[in-house]
């Protein structure tokens, strides 16, 4: 996804990739929508721990409250690959408690037939 390495190039966290903010315009090229969580780290060592994105795609560090860069979009950039090859995301809780806790200590189940192995 070209659109998040140009953001973490230039020191920018996204934080609220998901599927929603991931349009085709209509020649089928990919667009990265909705900035409003995006926060620039200033210098390439920079990091940040406000408490923001989409509960399914939150990445752990979020959640235990820590410092964080750009890698955050990396969690969510694999929870979204997950979502396009299963159809669902690696953890699926009714109660925001019960899933960041998964998040935060369960490895997410790989087994799932939908995904291949090339994947």
């Amino acid at each position: 996804m070209e659109a998040l390495i140009f953001l973490h190039k230039n020191n920018i966290v996204y934080r609220d990739l998901k599927p929603e903010n991931v349009l085709l315009d209509h020649e089928g090229h990919i667009k990265l929508t909705d900035f409003g969580l995006a926060k620039n780290l200033g210098t390439k060592k920079g990091t940040t721990n406000s408490f923001c994105g989409t509960a399914d795609y939150v990445a752990p560090e979020i959640i235990r409250g820590e410092f964080y860069d750009t890698s955050a979009d990396i969690w969510s950039l694999g929870v979204l690959i997950y979502q396009m090859l299963t159809g669902h995301v690696p953890y699926e809780e009714e109660d925001r408690e019960k899933l960041y806790n998964r998040i935060i200590f369960e490895d997410p189940d790989l087994s799932d037939p939908k995904i291949s192995q090339e994947a």
